[in-house]
């Protein structure tokens, strides 16, 4: 495993992602100067790129020659991204991002939600600048399925009775599939093959539910410090993730009244958090999440194999192991 996967593809590509970030800082811009402190807020508040460096990297990973297009997607991608950010932490009313205070507690709810509209139009401008309708339908489809996503999270909020099969259609939604449109506009956009677009575009998906996975167990397990925002955060807004729903149906009765005093009725004690750890560490909720983004990262690894091998291929397959092993 390379714990720095992220960064040693970020300086594999370190010219394209350069102008990446060019290119937002200038679609940032407005004639309201509010609109680009926001935007500025929360890009500037760190991040690895993860999503746009995927958009390069198919690119690369299969043939283009000139980065342009890419480039475009790329900042696309990122604003896209950016503008879910924006909307998510007005919804779940989140204080810290990346160790920054968001922008809703800043400047309240309504700018931030109208920034994230704005950014919506930016990257739809980039799109249809490259004038690809397959890259348009592929970022367009995904930007409806994420808002499915999140609204289909919103009914799972504070529902127990949440299936396994449920939570990997909402984070398949609202996470993954920004993943998998990130990798297929950048093979489309080089011309790929299709075995290559629709290899890509699993490993994308793939790597997207391994990334939440592992995110939703953080939330129990990592500090502070680590993930830049309050740890628990899930648990107190209720939010019904793989490892809730492990230990509450390998629970007993008592455990069962806790996770629906503290889930379903939002009935919590300043000791229900480290009750709530004992409880998914006694059954090994952590454990088979992580598990299962083991799992996930272990198909996208495999969906490699129609690709010769290459440094970039390396650092892709790095990449997975980072995301699933990660602390933050």
């Amino acid at each position: 495993m390379t714990s720095n996967a992220a960064t040693q593809i970020l300086d594999h590509l370190y010219a394209p992602m350069a102008q990446v970030d060019t290119l937002i800082l200038h679609h940032m811009q407005s004639s309201i100067p509010l609109i680009a402190q926001i935007g500025q807020h929360i890009i500037r508040a760190g991040g690895k790129r993860v999503r746009p460096m995927m958009t390069l990297a198919a690119a690369q990973l299969t043939g283009a020659v000139k980065m342009d297009d890419a480039c475009q997607l790329a900042a696309a991608v990122e604003f896209i991204h950016t503008a879910t950010l924006l909307h998510d932490d007005v919804v779940d009313g989140s204080d810290l991002r990346r160790s920054v205070p968001t922008a809703n507690t800043v400047w309240g709810n309504k700018a931030p939600v109208l920034v994230g509209d704005f950014l919506f139009s930016r990257a739809f401008e980039l799109m249809v600048a490259v004038g690809r309708l397959d890259v348009l339908e592929t970022l367009s489809r995904a930007s409806a399925t994420i808002a499915e996503g999140e609204v289909h999270q919103l009914k799972t909020t504070n529902d127990l009775s949440t299936t396994q099969e449920t939570y990997i259609q909402v984070i398949g939604a609202k996470t993954a599939a920004l993943f998998e449109a990130a990798m297929r506009a950048g093979a489309l956009v080089a011309g790929a093959k299709d075995r290559e677009v629709e290899a890509l575009g699993r490993y994308g998906y793939e790597l997207g539910i391994a990334f939440q996975m592992a995110d939703d167990a953080l939330d129990f397990s990592a500090s502070k410090a680590d993930m830049g925002k309050a740890s628990g955060d899930d648990f107190r807004e209720g939010k019904v993730t793989l490892p809730i729903i492990l230990a509450y149906q390998a629970g007993d009765g008592d455990e069962r009244a806790f996770w629906q005093r503290c889930i379903e009725k939002l009935d919590q004690k300043d000791t229900d958090l480290a009750t709530a750890r004992a409880y998914l560490e006694s059954h090994g909720a952590l454990k088979q999440t992580l598990a299962r983004a083991q799992a996930a990262g272990n198909v996208a690894k495999q969906v490699l194999e129609v690709f010769e091998a290459s440094a970039l291929k390396s650092l892709l397959i790095d990449l997975i192991d980072f995301v699933v092993y990660r602390r933050h």
